[in-house]
Parts: structure tokens; sequence; C-alpha cells
């Protein structure tokens, strides 16, 4: 049986900022927006070419505070372009960092152990990660 992760809950303050940035700033994909009572707001969001969605909204986590969540990761083929790309559509976005001692000498240097960490505008903290090619 397999057993796929679909969606994360990502706590949030205010869900309209939130969106604007997941969806203009990140270029995520919004699956859709739902408001089913002043109280009650479900915003889906995916990143291009993920099989996980994050959620954000109002009373979708009420005992999740905003920014509480750490360690969500990305992964992408070129951590270089990934960072120019969020660098120029203005998210604060920190330097590749090198975490660890590449094992696959032939591929890039920076591949499992390139990195780059950017926070939401509520502290919610993400990690992106160079993997260019996987092992079978």
């Amino acid at each position: 049986m397999n057993w796929t992760l679909e969606v994360v809950v990502v706590p949030v303050s205010d869900v309209d900022r939130a969106k604007a940035f997941y969806a203009d700033q990140l270029g995520f994909h919004v699956d859709h927006d739902t408001r089913a009572s002043e109280d009650f707001r479900v915003v889906q969001l995916t990143p291009p070419g993920s099989g996980c969605s994050i959620v954000i909204g109002t009373g979708v986590a009420p005992e999740m505070a905003p920014g509480s969540l750490k360690g969500l990761q990305l992964v992408v083929p070129d951590i270089r372009k990934a960072r120019a790309e969020l660098a120029h559509r203005g998210v604060d976005v920190g330097e590749v960092q090198v975490l660890g001692e590449s094992r696959t000498p032939t591929l890039d240097p920076l591949d499992n152990v390139g990195f780059l960490f950017f926070n939401d505008p509520d502290g919610n903290a993400w990690a992106v990660q160079q993997i260019s090619a996987r092992g079978r």
C-alpha cells in the first residue's frame, strides 16, 4: 500500500498576505480559496511540480501558532537558479550553504548538500535542497 503525503497545514496570521507570498513570490499554484464562513477559510497552494500542497487559512488549525512550523523543505535540481529566482521575486533568501560533504563526485558538488533557507512573513521556516539526480 502506498502512503502519500498530500497536504501540510502552515499556520499564518494573515491569510491574504500569506497567499500573496506563496503565490506571487514563491510561485505556488493556488488550487482553491474557499470561505465557508467568516471564521473558516481554506487556501490550498501547490509548489510547481510537487505532489504535496500546503494549506493556509482561518480556523484550519487554531492550536498552531502562526510562524511555529519549522523544517519545511523543498527540493530543486539547481540551487543557484532557485536562489536567483527567489531573490528576483523579492524573497529574503539566504546564501547557498553547503551542509556536509558531497558523496557524488560525478555530479554537481552541491547535489544533496546544497541548501538555502528563508522564512514566510510569519516566520515559518523553509529549506531548499538541491537534488538533481536520484539513485534508483
